[in-house]
């Protein structure tokens, strides 16, 4: 060992480079902040253009549009093998298709009373603010946006099991039929289990090699992001603007505060039953939860939202089946919208519902919202099953159609924290998962 008096010199000015280069390698800006920015930027440059409209319809449809939408395509291309592979694996991975099956039954209970409560609390809210009153539909008749094409949304049960059940596996994954390929998923990873071990090893090995290679490559796709935010928010201020919010502002209050009250109140609860803390769950999501609102697409955080809840201690066979299947039956925010937006065009045409009549709407909503899975704007699709369900005019999807992608923004970023959550409440209930996961604190 050497004495300090014949310590090596050195040479002050490669210190320095060394110093220099050392600080250049570290100054990288995190993705949540890169997204943030690129968040900004998309509002200044569509305000700019929404109220200097000379070139707007051009730079919207041939640059800004494209940039959203290739992210958009990007995150939707990866969901599919994702969502596919680790359920195969979840299943199949396991011996025990038993503890699969009490998994599921568990799961599928607290989706469907997280959705009921979640619609209760927007028509409450929507009953008590009364966002619809005072104003007429030729107050709104600017509305940017006309009605989506109703398309045919069954309620009843056994038809809806008809429609999951697919046709072809292989058209099912290309069209990205999340319901279909989950139930596709399950029987297939049943079969598999059945198997004997030297059988089935193969094959849940090539799909768990499928399923890490798709989440390195959502690290790829995420570089990308900040710039597809930027796309994404740009279009929509660029076409709507500020002024067309004005009056609808209080539904869109309406809905977030609705929104704000289910996660703070029911997930809050939630989560301090299980053992952790909503505003610790937010700090931990808080990339996720900034990409969803960002882009209003919650296929969009999948792969990473399952990577975070392994790594928070969730057991990977309870996160491979909770938060596809989520996806489609567990839609807290959208949930919250259907409520709220439902008597609001009910207050706007001045029809009064009743007890009976709104406890009729739960019920419809409750099911004609199951697969409405992670696609931007599908929410519209099922409003208008839902007011055609219950009577009420059609053309008030229109005018909410206007600013429904303000509201988009919040009620995404619930359904992802809301099947953050989900998965963490399974997990306690689930007996096998217990000497697999502690009561998880970050």
């Amino acid at each position: 060992m050497q004495s300090a008096n014949h310590a090596p010199t050195s040479n002050p000015l490669l210190d320095s480079v060394a110093g220099d280069a050392a600080t250049t390698r570290r100054v990288r800006i995190p993705l949540v902040w890169q997204i943030a920015i690129g968040l900004v930027l998309g509002i200044v440059v569509g305000y700019y253009l929404n109220t200097h409209p000379a070139h707007k319809d051009w730079l919207v449809a041939e640059m800004l549009k494209p940039l959203g939408d290739i992210f958009i395509k990007l995150m939707k291309m990866i969901v599919v093998p994702i969502v596919f592979c680790s359920m195969v694996v979840g299943i199949a991975g396991s011996d025990e298709s038993k503890s699969f099956g009490s998994m599921g039954t568990k799961a599928m209970v607290y989706f469907f009373g997280a959705t009921t409560l979640a619609i209760i609390i927007g028509l409450v809210a929507a009953n008590v603010f009364q966002p619809g009153v005072g104003l007429s539909d030729s107050q709104l008749i600017h509305a940017h946006a006309s009605a989506p094409q109703l398309q045919s949304t069954e309620s009843n049960v056994l038809k809806i099991a008809l429609n999951i059940i697919p046709d072809n596996i292989v058209t099912a994954l290309g069209e990205g039929k999340l319901l279909s390929i989950i139930f596709f998923a399950v029987m297939f990873g049943l079969a598999l289990n059945r198997l004997p071990g030297e059988a089935k090893k193969p094959v849940v090995a090539m799909m768990r090699s499928v399923a890490e290679g798709m989440f390195r490559l959502t690290g790829l796709i995420m570089a990308y992001s900040p710039i597809g935010v930027f796309g994404m928010i740009s279009v929509t201020i660029a076409t709507f603007g500020f002024a067309s919010l004005l009056p609808l502002a209080k539904l869109i209050a309406v809905v977030y505060l609705s929104l704000a009250i289910f996660a703070f109140v029911v997930l809050g609860s939630i989560a301090k039953y299980a053992g952790t803390n909503i505003f610790t769950l937010i700090r931990y999501f808080k990339d996720e939860l900034i990409l969803a609102f960002s882009s209003a697409a919650s296929a969009a955080v999948m792969p990473q939202l399952m990577e975070k809840l392994k790594n928070f201690g969730v057991p990977p066979r309870i996160v491979s089946f909770v938060v596809p299947v989520g996806y489609a039956f567990n839609l807290d925010g959208a949930s919250i919208f259907l409520g709220v937006a439902t008597i609001f065009v009910a207050q706007l045409y001045g029809i009064d519902l009743s007890i009976s009549q709104q406890i009729m709407l739960v019920v419809t909503m409750v099911l004609t919202s199951k697969g409405a899975a992670g696609v931007p704007g599908f929410a519209l699709l099922i409003l208008s099953a839902t007011l055609a369900s219950a009577g009420l005019p059609l053309e008030g999807v229109a005018l909410v159609a206007g600013v429904f992608r303000m509201m988009e923004m919040g009620t995404t970023t619930l359904n992802v924290l809301g099947n953050a959550i989900a998965p963490i409440v399974v997990a306690k209930w689930d007996r096998n998962a217990k000497h697999e996961v502690e009561s998880s604190t970050v």
